[in-house]
């Protein structure tokens, strides 16, 4: 058993390590910091709150994600990249419209 979980391990890992693999991470990586960046933000406010950094960083790591997506050729990571860009666009698009219209 262990040594079935060592060979799974070292396939996936290791084997199977490529550009495309490091793509996958570095995504992974822009996407998770927006949890981060939410969580310091409404840590320093006392209350919940979404930095407009929360959407940058919705954005680039969707983008690539959703490249990674297209070169695995997987359907559902790409339909659920697909709509969450559309998504995070729109929500950016909200903030600098506000803040545009706070300015003004």
């Amino acid at each position: 058993m262990l040594g079935a979980l060592q060979d799974y391990l070292h396939d996936v890992f290791i084997l199977q390590f490529d550009a495309w693999v490091a793509l996958g991470f570095l995504a992974q990586a822009l996407f998770s910091m927006r949890f981060l960046v939410q969580w310091i933000a409404s840590e320093r406010a006392g209350r919940s709150v979404i930095p407009t950094a929360f959407w940058i960083f919705s954005i680039a790591g969707g983008v690539l994600l959703f490249v990674y997506s297209l070169y695995r050729r997987d359907p559902v990571f790409i339909a659920g990249q697909g709509l969450g860009l559309f998504i995070y666009l729109r929500n950016l698009y909200f903030v600098l419209r506000e803040k545009k219209q706070v300015t003004a």
